[in-house]
């Protein structure tokens, strides 16, 4: 299913007339550019892998969703001015997808657009945010809702990150896997189902085989459909609960999204008859995933109402009508209503 990790290590990917040039287990160091470049890393990934930083000029913030916000942003912008950035300066973001989003977002806006590259250092960075050129920062609650879509220059996949990443992120990143199995690709789901985490830990071929197939994936789906108007929409499954639950509770991402993806199949059951929700529900377990919470289901109705995907009166939901299959559904907002009330009961 997938190719041997071991003959590739550089791709180039076009985005509407934009080169991407991804570089697989590799040294971030090796790739840049130490003269010209300003790194921006928060303070775990700078705690635990200093050295590597020792030559460059790094911007460091504190860790956590929580921080990804206009403060934040504010803070690096003046930083940057601060240590003379100019058009000519690279900007890279080495951490997870916190980083990633704000790295996008500064290197769009500054001196209105500057070079970027990121150096995604957890699992659900390397197979999710930091592909596809999504860049934004939360606003209160609501995930992602100030943003752009810019594509980076470069994509660096250094699994050396990997060595000091905690196990509820290896936890945290399978969500995605599970999800992109779940929309576009049965084997990968029947090669989940035969291992687990600790598989693919002890397996570091595997693992980069993983990562590469994952990351090949969204960028196939992305490259069609850059601006999110038709099959790039499928890669919200189970993001829209999530959002509408992840900030209020502190959930980690890869939980909203699974408890998320557990929702949108019992709806796929109601509006499209899907038939292996267990099935998806014993691969999210399998991975030591959530697939429910005890939320308030109003409070998470009223926060579904401010999402991006809703359109007047109707919510975008991606529902599943079989598994590797997916599509998206428009749902009038007091039909969902009236789902999330049932389901909520049972």
């Amino acid at each position: 299913m997938i190719q041997d990790i071991n003959t590739i290590s550089h791709k180039t990917h076009v985005f509407n007339n934009k080169k991407v040039d991804y570089f697989y287990n590799l040294p971030f160091e090796k790739q840049v550019d130490k003269n010209n470049c300003i790194i921006l890393t928060d303070k775990n990934i700078f705690k635990y892998h200093a050295k590597r930083f020792k030559k460059f000029n790094v911007i460091v913030i504190d860790a956590g969703e929580e921080f990804k916000n206009q403060k934040s942003i504010d803070y690096i912008i003046a930083e940057m001015i601060q240590r003379g950035a100019d058009r000519s300066t690279t900007l890279i973001g080495i951490g997870g997808g916190v980083i990633t989003d704000m790295t996008g977002y500064v290197a769009a806006i500054y001196m209105r657009g500057i070079k970027c590259v990121l150096v995604p250092t957890t699992l659900l960075a390397m197979v999710d945010a930091a592909i596809g050129g999504k860049n934004g920062i939360d606003v209160s609650i609501y995930k992602n809702m100030v943003g752009t879509i810019r594509q980076p220059n470069q994509l660096i996949f250094d699994v050396r990150f990997l060595k000091t990443l905690p196990q509820q992120e290896w936890i945290n990143g399978f969500a995605e896997i599970i999800k992109h199995a779940c929309i576009k690709n049965k084997s990968l789901f029947n090669e989940l189902k035969k291992n687990d985490i600790v598989f693919y830990q002890k397996n570091s071929k595997q693992l980069m085989r993983l990562i590469y197939f994952n990351a090949e994936l969204k960028t196939k789906v992305v490259k069609n459909d850059e601006f999110e108007k038709h099959d790039r929409m499928l890669l919200n499954f189970g993001h829209t609960l999530a959002h509408a639950i992840e900030n209020t509770y502190k959930l980690p991402h890869g939980f909203a999204v699974t408890i998320g993806m557990a929702f949108a199949c019992k709806v796929s059951e109601k509006l499209k008859s899907f038939k292996e929700t267990n099935q998806v529900i014993e691969l999210i377990h399998r991975y030591q995933l959530p697939s429910t919470y005890d939320f308030d289901w109003k409070l998470a109705y009223e926060n579904l109402l401010k999402d991006k995907k809703k359109i007047k009166n109707n919510i975008n939901y991606v529902l599943l009508s079989k598994i590797g299959k997916a599509e998206v559904y428009s749902i009038h907002k007091y039909e969902l209503k009236k789902i999330m009330f049932e389901l909520s009961k049972s």
